[in-house]
């Protein structure tokens, strides 16, 4: 690819930013790292409930299936869907929440848009026949686009909602699948992808639970207390002071909504975002109707081109990711710079870095008012060390009279609650309502985490084989004792900023794979032990080096809140894993898989 024009900056400026980049992360490290956080449950508050949902009663299952998913969000019905594509009949598809969604089930707070253009994010658009109504979905579009999909393949029948998987284990051939509703439901395939992004996380502040005024978590917006809906018009909080604990992508499209309602809002930053332009507009119906076959796969397959920093040649999507693919390397794995100089590109990219966050923060002094404000607004961390974010509202909500800024930085955060209100610095605010914005744990399945027990082979416990050994797979999908049995997700293939097209290529793939053992009349898909540990060892010793990058990161989730952890992803980037995964499929690796028929 073309490298773009480097910018020109001093050695005394190159040092100059280094040093404010390293006290800034200093100001936020916190000794407990990621212990600072807990997870929202065990009754505080408002976040267990399912609040979207009456409670439903049913007896057990003990039946049959052909293949069960966990999980129906976006990889679960992409799974359940490419399933069917390829003559799987009876899907089960078994959900936590009251319906279709994921996190988009969960999340309903005001504001609430995907980051990632539509046309690109939301699955299976050309097979559900829709092309969405704005660039950027807002929650309650891609909400029903996932119970779309699930109308068109027929993934309604044999769904369970309002349940949660307890152990998997495999008996005599087939996976017997138990659930806190007492079923035993048996499947010849499990796939797994019940997400990361579904237990939301509370900053563990001492005293939490004896304040007396109202509290809860983005992910279970309570509008019974702030009255409006997605769409804003929190008439219930015209009389409250309003806390808003976090500025990361959810605070950023929830504090102008509750900006222009709450009588008085308080927002309690540890680090800002770093906020890029929107520009978010609705869909044109011309372009709409112009769109030939094929249109979808060749635009996400363009954006994750474009994105990674392979050569396009035209950017359809034309935004501020595509624009920013210059620094996103530190985000996204790619081997669009293999042919450069390692030390050569990792300095230009850090030129370019810094001119990238300069322009960010001469954004957020043309935008806010209040100088004093805007010094505390603006990100002083390379761009790949968050989760960039993107609005045309939240940096002006904070000229508002009735918006206060408080920084966190210097006492770690919130230091305490009291019965009234909130401490920070030694000074108290008083508040009648507590709103977290603190996100959810992330990389943290219930496989992973040991929540869902998953029992192989003779009874092997799946993690107790990763404890022992480190975890393997082959390209993240098998592990070897643990037959029909597929993960989706992060692990040890190649992320982007796209996750919904990461996780239909790995949907794509999981169905190809069983039609072909179907095909050959194969009962178990399983790779050999010798094919897992060559896997491990390509990605181990290909993976980019970050661990250094993380270390100089201010603290966030990318380094585990700076006690940074190896991230082990496929070095080349998602367009080449994917590449790789067809020939795999068409070659003769597939074998390694597939056992005897019989």
């Amino acid at each position: 690819m073309s490298t773009p024009p480097i910018p020109e900056f001093s050695d005394a400026e190159v040092a100059e930013l280094r040093e404010r980049y390293r006290a800034e992360r200093e100001r936020r490290v916190r000794p407990d790292g990621a212990a600072q956080y807990r997870r929202a449950e065990g009754g505080f508050g408002y976040y267990a409930e399912d609040p979207y949902a009456e409670e439903i009663t049913r007896e057990p299952l003990d039946d049959r299936v052909d293949a069960i998913v966990l999980g129906g969000g976006f990889g679960g019905l992409c799974a359940a869907a490419r399933l069917r594509q390829r003559g799987v009949e009876r899907i089960r598809i078994v959900e936590k929440g009251g319906d279709f969604g994921g996190t988009w089930y969960w999340n309903r707070y005001p504001g609430i848009h995907c980051d990632i253009e539509s046309y690109v994010y939301l699955p299976l658009l050309e097979e559900v026949g829709y092309v969405p109504r704005w660039k950027y979905s807002p929650g309650e579009e891609i909400r029903q686009h996932a119970r779309a999909i699930g109308r068109t393949f027929d993934l309604y029948c044999d769904a369970c909602f309002q349940t949660g998987v307890t152990e998997l284990r495999w008996d005599d051939g087939e996976w017997v699948v138990r659930t806190d509703r007492g079923d035993a439901m048996r499947a010849t395939y499990v796939v797994v992808s019940n997400g990361t992004l579904d237990h939301p996380k509370l900053p563990g502040i001492p005293g939490i639970e004896t304040f007396r005024g109202h509290t809860f978590h983005t992910s279970r917006w309570d509008y019974g207390y702030t009255g409006g809906g997605p769409d804003g018009g929190l008439t219930g909080l015209a009389d409250k002071r309003v806390a808003i604990i976090g500025t990361g992508a959810t605070a950023i499209q929830v504090v102008p909504h509750v900006a222009r309602d709450a009588r008085e809002l308080l927002v309690f930053q540890r680090t800002p975002s770093s906020v890029d332009v929107r520009d978010n507009r609705p869909t044109d119906p011309e372009w709409a109707a112009s769109l030939q076959p094929g249109w979808h796969a060749r635009r996400r397959e363009n954006f994750q081109a474009a994105v990674t920093g392979q050569p396009v040649e035209d950017d359809l999507v034309d935004d501020a990711w595509t624009a920013s693919a210059p620094v996103l390397g530190k985000i996204i794995s790619t081997d669009a710079r293999a042919d450069r100089d390692a030390d050569e590109w990792e300095r230009a990219e850090e030129l370019l870095d810094f001119a990238k966050m300069n322009r960010l923060r001469a954004r957020v002094e043309q935008v806010v008012d209040d100088p004093a404000t805007a010094e505390l607004l603006k990100p002083w961390y390379r761009y790949g060390c968050k989760r960039p974010t993107f609005s045309d509202e939240y940096l002006t909500a904070f000229n508002r009279d009735t918006v206060t800024l408080v920084d966190t930085a210097d006492s770690g955060g919130v230091e305490r609650f009291t019965e009234t209100g909130l401490v920070v610095g030694g000074r108290e605010y008083e508040v009648d309502c507590v709103i977290f914005a603190t996100g959810f744990e992330v990389g943290k399945s219930d496989v992973m985490t040991g929540r869902l027990p998953v029992h192989g082979r003779d009874g092997t416990r799946l993690l107790d084989v990763w404890r022992d050994r480190g975890v393997r797979t082959l390209h993240g999908f098998t592990s070897n004792g643990f037959p029909n049995l597929f993960h989706l997700g992060p692990l040890q293939n190649a992320p982007s900023v796209n996750y919904a097209h990461v996780l239909d290529e790995q949907a794509i793939h999981v169905a190809e794979v069983v039609a072909e053992a179907r095909r050959r009349g194969v009962k178990t898909v399983e790779p050999t032990a010798d094919a897992e540990i060559e896997w491990v060892e390509t990605i181990t010793a290909s993976s980019p080096d970050r661990a250094w990058f993380d270390a100089e990161c201010t603290p966030g989730y990318y380094n585990n809140e700076g006690s940074a952890r190896p991230r082990i992803t496929f070095a080349a980037g998602p367009a080449a894993f994917q590449r790789l995964l067809r020939e795999w499929r068409s070659g003769d690796g597939i074998n390694d898989v597939l056992g005897d028929a019989g």
